[in-house]
């Protein structure tokens, strides 16, 4: 019998973060929405069965996203025109409030399934998205789990799923409720990372008739799609440079896939034409923007980096150093993750400096004692850390050593400067409001048993003001890395204090 084939083509990016402009690599223009937008319009116009999607995080990473808290954002992705979008964690760094008046400046659905009010389980949106293309109908779930949406703990009227198996169930319950409609094709659009979409493609039922998993979060880079229980997933890594495309034909009589070819998608000056329009309304705010945030604030010796997130880097450690002397604690943990460029200066302008610190929390300081500290590093650097799991990691002020092995899952040096922590020793130790809040989550702590040590305080209401402060007062700082944290991976034969290069990077 002869097949019924349609083709469709899915173009799809995620963790875009403010990626607006393009950047001069190897004298080449590569990235940035203008071009972005270029080729999806090019591709639009060769391919009529054509959807674009973009799986969580448009916000933040950029001065002129964090200037007009996600204004800007809307209105260039509205020029941009994604058919459907899904909310990621950063969506929410302004407040949920804000979120759903976001989401009312969007002239393009923005989907979820799983956040919801927790009295009434109403869905704070659309819970998925059925697109017509081409005769085809392509059902479109959002999902995003409780761990990547920490933000939503301060409102105990906001709910959302705790694990996959859950996220599963509700994708059941929509595809089952939209069986009788014939929907040809089904995606899955995530914000979970790569970790948790293979557990969730493995946790559905194949009656579903999910096809494709979209993914975001884990910033993963594939050389080609991931299969597990025959649903494909993907990712297109991070930011404007690239995009994602899938070339699929679906069989319609069946409604499943026949046939594909995935593709990740430069974005340069040689292949993607500039949308024009587009590029001047970012220039306007861009504009507006330099004016105010021209301002050298510092020096550095040379430019600093911070090229990953699971290790000691030269920009964490003169952040760590900054936060700990300004506010007199003994330690200071820096969140890795709260760094949201891989390098800054040596001239650093205060739109560079609030591009890498884009995150205005208060500061805390609590007393912890050696053993707490030790356990709670050690849960920090656990197996799951290096499996690709979104994860909580933390940058060391001076003075604190920790060598940690793989192997034994334990600290074998473990010193402040230079003499062995012992397990009674108590020290303040300072975090980001965010983290102080989520150290349960993120440390393994509960709260009760740090504030037994101690009562804790606010020692600031503005790390990012503190940081400006030191940095304008200490010019030409530097560091190198390797002597506050050491990761032995004892199954190699050179030990060293970095891991290799990995695919992905959870944000």
């Amino acid at each position: 019998m002869k097949k019924n084939l349609k083709k469709l083509v899915l173009l799809h990016s995620n963790d875009m973060h403010g990626d607006f402009l393009a950047e001069e690599v190897d004298k080449q223009l590569v990235g940035g929405v203008s071009m972005l937008s270029g080729y999806v319009n090019k591709v639009r116009q060769e391919e009529p069965n054509t959807l674009y999607c973009i799986a969580g995080d448009m916000f933040r990473g950029n001065i002129i996203d964090q200037e007009f808290q996600g204004i800007s954002t809307i209105e260039i992705m509205n020029m941009l025109s994604p058919d459907v979008v899904t909310i990621g964690n950063h969506e929410v760094d302004y407040g949920l409030a804000h979120l759903l008046f976001l989401e009312k400046c969007a002239k393009f659905p923005i989907i979820n399934a799983n956040l919801f009010i927790r009295i009434n389980r109403t869905h704070l949106f659309e819970p998925y998205k059925i697109l017509e293309v081409g005769g085809m109908k392509v059902l479109f779930i959002g999902i995003i789990t409780e761990e990547v949406i920490a933000q939503t703990k301060k409102d105990g009227l906001i709910a959302t799923f705790i694990n996959v198996e859950d996220a599963a169930e509700e994708v059941r319950r929509i595809c089952d409720a939209h069986k009788s409609l014939d929907v040809d094709f089904t995606v899955l659009l995530t914000h979970i990372g790569i970790a948790e979409d293979r557990k969730l493609a493995a946790a559905l039922d194949p009656c579903c008739g999910v096809d494709v998993i979209i993914g975001g979060h884990s910033h993963t880079y594939l050389d080609e799609p991931e299969k597990i229980n025959d649903i494909l997933i993907v990712q297109a890594g991070k930011g404007t440079d690239q995009i994602g495309r899938f070339d699929i034909m679906v069989d319609t009589d069946e409604n499943r896939v026949d046939s594909w070819t995935w593709r990740s998608i430069p974005i340069n000056a040689d292949t993607c034409p500039y949308d024009r329009d587009l590029e001047a309304l970012i220039t306007n705010y861009k504009t507006q923007t330099d004016e105010k945030y021209s301002r050298v604030v510092t020096r550095f010796k040379r430019r600093l980096t911070h090229p990953r997130r699971t290790q000691e880097t030269e920009l964490g450690c003169v952040f760590a150093d900054a936060m700990r002397e300004s506010l007199g604690t003994d330690i200071f943990l820096m969140a890795s993750g709260s760094i949201r460029t891989d390098q800054l200066g040596p001239i650093v302008m205060l739109g560079d400096l609030n591009e890498a610190f884009p995150y205005d929390d208060a500061a805390y300081v609590v007393k912890i004692s050696g053993a707490q500290l030790r356990r709670m590093l050690v849960y920090m650097m656990r197996d799951e850390v290096w499996e690709g799991v979104h994860c909580e990691f933390y940058q060391f002020s001076e003075g604190l050593h920790a060598v940690y092995s793989k192997a034994q899952h334990e600290l074998t040096e473990f010193t402040y400067y230079g003499e062995d922590i012992a397990d009674d020793r108590l020290f303040t130790v300072g975090w980001q409001a965010f983290h102080y809040n989520n150290l349960s989550e993120s440390l393994n702590i509960d709260m009760k048993e740090i504030l037994a040590n101690g009562r804790s305080r606010m020692v600031a209401t503005s790390c990012r003001t503190v940081l400006e402060g030191y940095l304008t007062d200490h010019p030409r700082l530097d560091h190198r890395v390797g002597g506050r944290l050491t990761i032995l991976d004892d199954n190699k034969h050179d030990n060293k204090t970095q891991t290799g290069r990995i695919s992905h990077e959870e944000s």
